[in-house]
């Protein structure tokens, strides 16, 4: 059995109702509190190994949660790509053509110019499969909240359509145990 834990980064300094999925945004000014929260669930646990996705709100609370351990960052770990949508606010998207397709089905449909669930579920995947091949018993990921709806998907077996159903706060740990 190994176990994942999944931790997403904490909240960001971006406008109540604007979509910023891979686009580098500022921590809240609430950060420190929010480490030292997300500090007092993670100091006795082991880890194997450290993952991150690259992007700076779950770099900082990496390096900070894990100062002395080496930090595995890969892209894979990301958001999910809002390509054209980056930055902008949902009351303007909504109404859109694009929009109504892609609420009407954002498992398969993507967003323009970036990607769909579907996708970002299936380099979720290709993420575990690579982990694996290694010998890990314990593991944290720093990462996002799609990204622990995308492991939730393949790992407890919810259905991608009631994968946003379930809610994950700034700063949550989520635990996956996996079949080795």
């Amino acid at each position: 059995m190994h176990t994942i834990t999944a931790i997403r980064h904490t909240r960001v300094d971006v406008p109540f109702g604007v979509c910023y999925g891979q686009t580098d945004v500022p921590l809240a000014s609430t950060y420190v509190e929010e480490l030292a929260a997300v500090q007092t669930q993670v100091d006795w646990y082991q880890y194997d190994a450290i993952w991150c996705s690259p992007l700076k709100r779950c770099r900082r609370l990496a390096e900070d949660l894990f100062p002395r351990e080496t930090i595995l960052f890969d892209p894979r770990l990301m958001e999910l790509n809002f390509g054209r949508w980056e930055m902008q606010r949902w009351d303007d998207i909504s109404d859109t053509a694009d929009a109504k397709a892609w609420f009407a089905d954002f498992v398969e449909v993507r967003t323009p110019g970036g990607e769909s669930f579907r996708e970002q579920i299936n380099r979720t995947a290709d993420f575990l499969k690579e982990l694996k091949e290694k010998n890990y018993e314990r593991i944290a990921i720093v990462t996002h909240g799609g990204i622990i709806r995308a492991l939730d998907c393949l790992l407890n077996g919810t259905e991608p359509l009631n994968a946003f159903q379930n809610k994950v706060n700034y700063g949550e740990l989520v635990e996956f145990n996996t079949e080795s």
